[in-house]
């Protein structure tokens, strides 16, 4: 009471053009803080757009049919694959090197030995084509998907789901995760659609420049709209984690709900207060134990190893044909260059390891199916070339990057995830979480290293966004 008194003392005695500036000024700023609360409240969205990838100029009409598709495979593809395979060429990995520098050429002759005289790609094509195959025509490009429906029963509610795969994997790495996906749990079960980004796989390369994840989103919301679905989840990690969120921030009243495994930090005052603080006051910044834990110390795990495992992009972002000229003509090189991701990106302590820890999550089956899916397609230099074509301009400057995400997301954050996102970090760009999970055990490639813990993550989210 006193304060006020003093403060309403000193009001009144200033003189009357004081009074009304002080007043002017205090519901300049009243209106102002409104204005932002409202701004946060509003649902922002970005533009769509249009686009046209194919050959030639755009026709005035396109063909808007889904088209079932069978994976192939013939005796010359794998007897070329043989031929090349036998004149490879290695070079000696130094002593106690482990994965230091790369892929270890003595592990890898083992893998190759493998690859040549046991594995069967047939077969592989066999399991690729358990589940129902598409392609489509969108904005000139032959569309890849599977779309993979649960058995009929009476009581469940079915919701479509699409699954966005990253590089350098597949929609193959969801093979193990679409049982879990598409059986009933407590009357919630999903109908399941793995597209392959255009330039991967089964999907067709963009014939022009510019294709970056802003038209990937836009090619895919027009294939769930094709399919029939007005409203959908979404999951992803990796680029399918910057698509499915441009997904959502195009059409967020189509996005019912999107889950990430992937979800990196933006930039800012409160970022560098955390980074400052959080190491000894963590509570002060928003910032759990277990992010202490995860996230420090900063410049070790967030600048240097960075560093160290990040070369690809830069050429990739760069001059991503010249490399791809290699590994596209030898299979070997290509197994080397995506296995060493395989095997550091699920946990950089696998790079003092001899045989990169490989087989420890997975399977050489596995692990060569997706190298297969590349070989086989010749499609990892236009797989490449999704980095030169997302990192062409400063990533930060883009409309995605300035728009919030308002839709109910759900967040797993797996341990060995390359960089680790506090919640209160992803609060700044997503700002409706509603499940944040530090995941027991797993890193970058959830989906196909850890299938159940990630089932059972997207099922907990969306069970909470419906309200079960």
């Amino acid at each position: 009471m006193q304060r006020l008194q003093v403060l309403k003392d000193s009001f009144f005695g200033l003189d009357a053009h004081q009074q009304l500036l002080l007043t002017g000024s205090a519901v300049a700023a009243g209106g102002f803080l409104a204005y932002m609360l409202l701004k946060r409240r509003k649902v922002e969205s970005i533009p769509i757009g249009e686009g046209w990838w194919g050959v030639g100029v755009k026709p005035f009409s396109e063909d808007t049919k889904v088209y079932s598709f069978e994976v192939k495979t013939s005796d010359k593809e794998i007897e070329d694959l043989y031929e090349r395979i036998d004149r490879t060429r290695y070079a000696d990995p130094l002593e106690d090197s482990g994965f230091q520098y790369g892929i270890n050429t003595t592990y890898l002759k083992k893998v190759v030995s493998y690859w040549r005289h046991e594995f069967d790609w047939k077969k592989q094509v066999a399991v690729l084509n358990q589940h129902p195959h598409f392609k489509t025509k969108i904005e000139g490009l032959d569309v890849h998907f599977i779309h993979v429906r649960p058995p009929h029963r009476e009581n469940q509610k079915v919701l479509p789901l699409m699954l966005v795969h990253g590089w350098p994997g597949s929609f193959y790495e969801f093979y193990k995760i679409l049982p879990l996906l598409t059986q009933n749990h407590d009357g919630v079960v999903f109908e399941v659609i793995c597209p392959s980004i255009p330039g991967y796989g089964y999907s067709e390369a963009p014939h022009k420049q510019g294709f970056d994840s802003l038209a990937a989103a836009r090619i895919f919301l027009k294939l769930m709209e094709r399919l029939g679905f007005t409203q959908f989840y979404l999951q992803g990690g990796d680029w399918g984690a910057v698509i499915t969120t441009n997904m959502a921030q195009m059409k967020p009243h189509c996005v019912k709900g999107l889950h990430l495994n992937m979800f990196t930090p933006t930039s800012g005052f409160k970022i560098l207060l955390s980074i400052m603080i959080g190491p000894y006051l963590p509570f002060l910044v928003g910032l759990s134990r277990e992010d202490v834990r995860r996230v420090f110390p900063y410049f070790e795990k967030n600048v240097w190893e960075i560093l160290r495992e990040t070369g690809y992009l830069h050429i990739q972002a760069t001059k991503p044909d010249t490399a791809g000229c290699g590994v596209n003509d030898s299979p070997v090189g290509l197994a080397a260059y995506i296995l060493e991701k395989f095997s550091s990106w699920t946990d950089l302590k696998n790079r003092s390891l001899e045989d990169g820890g490989l087989e420890r999550k997975f399977s050489l089956d596995d692990l060569l199916t997706n190298v297969m899916i590349y070989w086989t397609t010749g499609s990892i230099t236009s797989s490449m070339r999704f980095y030169k074509e997302n990192f062409k301009s400063d990533p930060n400057k883009r409309i995605d990057a300035r728009t919030g995400i308002f839709v109910p997301t759900g967040l797993a954050a797996f341990p060995a995830e390359l960089v680790h996102c506090p919640k209160s970090w992803a609060q700044i760009r997503y700002r409706n979480i509603v499940s944040y999970t530090f995941m027991p055990r797993g890193g970058h490639f959830g989906a196909f290293e850890e299938p159940q813990l990630l089932a059972d993550d997207i099922i907990s989210f969306v069970k909470k966004t419906e309200k079960f």
